[in-house]
């Protein structure tokens, strides 16, 4: 055991939010701390760390074992640039190999004992210094900063000069170099792209400590952690396996709980029906009866009921007009920042009740392609038709469609002028904003707070085509379950960017991987993109290696052929789907009849006519042996 918390409580004014929480984490453990926003997990790290102090309890970390943090925001300040930052984690090792070089040159002017005794250092520190890899900590630094997403010409960028995100991945760059025993890391996928992510999820995988994670990415913490730690109520539970395992055990407890419960709660309602009873008949016997149950029941300890949070989004997405079926059709798109060309020659057909996710690293111009569409950047060139009665809804990562000023009750009455003051209180509620909530200025929210306003806009909407950038951004697991369960349901159109991998396995029909200034379509969900990346990217890498005009063409029909291969195994799936469906409605249908002869047979008039009664078990039979096909060709299409 590397760290223990025994008993860990914490306090902020009257409001508790971790109690008596008790866990430990194993040497070389990966382990995740889950939880609804606001349930103390960064709390609980900042315990761990000493950057807070416990009300109560104890943080014991094992003798000479060193323990790294990463905070969810970071503001470094200094004056190196990138390289020279993560350079500074090797400082130790800067000076060893510098020590090495002095020892060279001064062997040169020495001899005799003063000479032995420094080939004896320099033997020490050459060694030493092989075993901490210091050979290659330069190529280290680069293999971790090319791993977060800065390419070599940014290595020389001033950390003065870095967005928040990017200052995160240099302190996320400089933990992971220092390789303490014990890594916390809080919310570390937030400002890395797919390929980063993955490159995490890999070096962690094979990190030789213990890491603590808090993160809300479902796809990164079932690649990464064998424990998971749930803060509920200020209460920790404890879970064997990944999140994927941790979810499916949370919902089975649940619903033991409750079943639990209801169960106890009957049997004590039935107890006490019959203890009345047994006093209304005023007999010396039934009274003590009655007493005797009295004790038993005296002794029942008696279950709480398990506590029902409201942390769920009412969110309901439903188009107030059905668009025609063409709903976006672009034609030679191209976009140029200067230099910098994020995407040329981009011809794109969307369809009505198609979910397509639009996926690439950080700045190839994905929020850029959304802009363009919804008419908040110009083209350079192309050309962008929407459907007949489509009507955009349009959820942005920077929340610009919010206004700052505003209330949040403002905010909602201003856009929708006709609801009423209970309506704008009651979608404000469903999305977890109750009493002085609603008054609070849209500047002073967290961005969590912004994305539910933003999400709460959206469904008053009504609109048939969903355009979201980054729609998981700062959602807890639960929010995120609930959006994913709204746009599966939605009858209309959604194209959204994420590098949330999990909810665009769950949600998308259809990805379109922006790759090499173009897009690359695949249809299928996000595990069937894994399935076919790579074979798609050679058939479009060996196409750009031959001439420019060759290239197009041999590039479009390598594609072609995969879309239209897709398009019939996704069109024998539906037909398969259709006949399933057709063969259940046919079982149904036969399963009632059945159940009504079944009726037939017990009244008076029928089993006494004995050709009526012959026609039904006859028609009774021939149920049976249709049912029986049925039931076969119904497995058969199942499989």
């Amino acid at each position: 055991m590397i760290l223990s918390c025994s008993s860990v409580t914490k306090s902020f004014g009257t409001d508790v939010i971790i109690e008596h929480v008790s866990f430990h984490i194993e040497e070389h453990e990966k382990a995740a701390i889950v939880g609804i926003n606001g349930a103390g997990k960064s709390t609980l790290l900042k315990v761990i760390i000493g950057e807070l102090p416990a009300d109560e309890g104890d943080v014991v970390i094992s003798r000479g074992k060193s323990i790294g943090y990463l905070a969810q925001h970071q503001d470094l300040s200094s004056n190196r640039t990138i390289f020279e930052e993560l350079l500074e984690v090797k400082r130790p090792l800067i000076e060893m190999e510098e020590r090495i070089r002095s020892l060279e040159i001064e062997m040169k002017h020495v001899s005799g004992p003063e000479l032995d005794e420094m080939l004896s250092t320099y033997s020490r520190l050459n060694h030493e210094f092989e075993l901490l890899n210091g050979y290659a900590y330069r190529s280290e630094i680069t293999g971790v900063l090319k791993g977060l997403g800065f390419p070599e010409e940014e290595f020389s960028k001033q950390i003065t000069t870095l967005s928040g995100g990017q200052k995160t991945r240099v302190s996320l760059g400089k933990l992971l170099l220092s390789k303490p025993d014990i890594i916390l890391l809080d919310e570390p996928t937030n400002h890395l792209d797919m390929e980063s992510i993955a490159w995490l999820e890999t070096y962690l995988l094979n990190y030789s400590g213990a890491v603590i994670i808090v993160a809300h990415d479902r796809y990164f913490l079932d690649r990464v952690v064998t424990k998971i730690v749930e803060l509920d109520n200020g209460h920790a539970t404890v879970f064997q396996g990944n999140y994927s395992a941790y979810s499916e055990k949370k919902a089975m407890l649940r619903d033991a709980q409750i079943k639990a419960y209801m169960n106890q709660q009957q049997e004590i309602k039935h107890q006490e029906e019959v203890i009345a009873k047994l006093k209304s008949f005023n007999r010396e016997k039934s009274i003590k009866r009655a007493e005797s149950r009295e004790k038993m029941l005296s002794k029942i300890e008696v279950l709480e009921k398990p506590v029902e949070v409201n942390d769920e989004m009412g969110i309901r997405l439903e188009p107030n007009t059905i668009s025609g079926n063409d709903v976006l059709t672009i034609r030679g798109l191209g976009k140029s920042f200067g230099r910098l060309t994020l995407f040329k020659d981009v011809d794109i057909d969307i369809k009505r009740g198609e979910r397509v996710a639009v996926i690439g690293n950080n700045g190839t111009g994905k929020t850029t392609l959304l802009k363009i569409i919804n008419d908040m950047l110009p083209a350079d060139c192309g050309e962008i038709h929407l459907g007949s009665k489509v009507h955009i809804g349009y959820y942005d990562q920077e929340h610009q469609v919010l206004h700052m000023e505003k209330t949040l009750f403002d905010e909602l009455q201003d856009t929708y002028p006709t609801m009423t003051n209970t309506q704008v209180r009651n979608i404000l509620a469903a999305f977890l904003f109750t009493g002085d909530d609603v008054f609070k200025r849209i500047k002073d929210l967290s961005g969590g707070e912004r994305g539910r306003v933003s999400l709460a806009k959206l469904m008053l909407s009504e609109a048939n085509f969903l355009i979201l950038d980054e729609p998981t951004n700062h959602l807890d697991i639960t929010s995120k379950e609930i959006l994913e369960n709204a746009l599966n349901h939605y009858t209309g159109t959604v194209l959204y960017v994420s590098h949330d991998r999990y909810f665009v396995n769950k949600t998308a029909t259809r990805i379109l991987e922006l790759s090499q200034e173009t897009f690359i379509n695949y249809i299928g969900n996000y595990d069937y993109y894994l399935e076919k990346k790579d074979l798609l990217n050679s058939l479009h890498a060996s196409d750009t290696g031959a001439s420019d005009s060759s290239a197009a063409v041999s590039g479009e029909s390598g594609v072609k052929q995969d879309w239209k291969a897709q398009k019939e195994e996704q069109a024998r799936i539906r037909k398969r789907q259709n006949d399933l469906k057709k063969v259940e409605d046919q079982i149904h249908s036969l399963e009632t009849r059945d159940g009504e002869i079944d009726q037939l047979l017990t009244e008076e008039e029928v089993y006494s006519d004995v050709s009526k009664l012959l026609e039904l078990n006859n028609e009774k039979e021939s149920i049976k042996e249709k049912l029986e096909e049925l039931y076969d060709m119904w497995e058969e299409l199942a499989e």
